[in-house]
């Protein structure tokens, strides 16, 4: 079969397929336990749900504008001015099926062929991927340090000609981290004297631990005018727990929003209404959901660390927000994807090789699911690679007996 340059170069999405995986899985009975999803168990917000039922009772259910309908619109303004201090218009807003397709649509509207995207390292998955599907190069930017904190000299080493954007991911998927207001103000101030966009995904914003704010990047920027660069990416799928729901939106300059809505006319066209109002309904309705989801998630990342902490050879970092734990378990072994395979194949539990981040020897552990599953599934990854740990573990009413350490 003769296949496309850009098809032949494309993987999969590590994550959906782990999270495929174990829906396989669980329809066989097997009683797997899932590290690997990025989604809150927690329900939608029921306003979101009302929203949703009304529309389709009423059975208009039509096409949309490609940029997005008005009133979800006229809520994504006012978010904007309430957590950003930023007046915007309709025109500088396009929604999209989920953050993904936002920021999909404005690489394709900036980059050419072999320009270069930067992100530092830990990155999501999809931004690789993402530059190759529009003909560019995705560079990652490893903190010189280690660290899981970007510095901007480590941003500065590594543009050159070809650099056409920056995306900023805080919180930060995979490792949870918050970068610093210092380096937020510093990244918007480089990218405005390099004219050099600035794309800031800010999907986790509201999911923040330990007291911390989120942090308005555009409070930084000098060019507050149609020249600004820069690109704010957010959605409803994290912080409102509507991940199937896939709405997303972009905000940014007129000039570049009508681009990415040309584009994104013919890849789709506009969102379903009936997910639309529903966004809608998180937005204007009722709040109190994301606090309550961030407090859980909270407690739940305390439970996990601790139990991790029991593991000498793993080496934790606290999350500063997301639901994920980043961990280094090199000690025990260096290969990421013989770990992950491993705690499948032995105790069924499935994580994402730190590889598919741009860190060898970690492993991505989501604590979104509930407390039970959290214990149990650290229970049983201490089980199989901690020579420490007890030769024999019940599953269920299987007995496992560890013969490969």
């Amino acid at each position: 079969m003769s296949l496309s340059l850009i098809a032949k170069s494309i993987s999969a999405s590590p994550t959906l397929a782990l999270n495929e995986k174990a829906q396989i899985l669980r329809q066989k009975g097997e009683p797997v336990i899932n590290f690997s999803v990025g989604e809150p168990r927690s329900r939608a917000p029921l306003d979101s749900i009302l929203a949703a039922v009304q529309i389709l009772n009423s059975g208009e259910v039509r096409y949309t504008p490609p940029d997005g309908i008005p009133d979800l619109k006229k809520a994504i303004i006012r978010y904007t001015e309430e957590f950003y201090d930023r007046k915007v218009e309709p025109e500088n807003i396009i929604v999209s099926g989920g953050a993904k397709q936002a920021i999909m649509v404005a690489l394709q509207s900036i980059l050419n062929p072999q320009e270069e995207v930067l992100y530092p390292a830990p990155y999501w998955v999809s931004y690789p991927e993402m530059a190759k599907l529009c003909g560019g190069i995705g560079v990652p930017v490893p903190p010189e340090d280690g660290a899981f904190y970007p510095r901007i000299q480590d941003i500065e080493r590594k543009v050159g000609s070809y650099t056409k954007a920056i995306i900023i991911n805080s919180p930060n998927n995979p490792s949870g981290a918050v970068y610093s207001e210092e380096f937020i103000a510093d990244i918007v101030d480089f990218c405005e004297r390099r004219d050099l966009y600035l794309i800031m995904d800010d999907i986790y914003h509201r999911l923040i631990f330990d007291g911390r704010k989120p942090i308005n990047p555009w409070m930084y920027a000098k060019k507050k005018d149609e020249n600004s660069k820069m690109i704010i990416i957010n959605g409803v799928s994290k912080q409102y727990a509507m991940t199937g729901f896939r709405i997303g939106w972009a905000v940014a300059n007129k000039k570049l929003i009508e681009a990415m809505t040309n584009i994104q006319s013919h890849q789709s066209g506009g969102p379903s209404v009936v997910l639309q109002r529903a966004a809608v309904g998180a937005l204007n309705g009722i709040q109190s959901s994301v606090e309550n989801l961030r407090a859980t998630l909270e407690n739940n990342r305390n439970v996990m660390v601790d139990l991790l902490r029991s593991m000498e050879g793993a080496k934790v970092f606290v999350p500063d927000g997301t639901f994920y734990c980043f961990v280094d378990f090199s000690a025990y072994e260096k290969s990421s994807h013989k770990l992950s395979q491993l705690l499948v194949d032995k105790v069924m539990v499935l994580t994402v090789p730190g590889v598919e981040f741009g860190m060898e020897g970690f492993i991505r552990l989501s604590f979104a699911g509930s407390m039970k599953e959290i214990q149990e599934g650290v229970e049983r990854i201490k089980w199989a690679i901690d020579p420490n740990a007890p030769n024999e573990l019940y599953i269920g009413d299987r007995k496992l007996v560890r013969d490969w350490l």
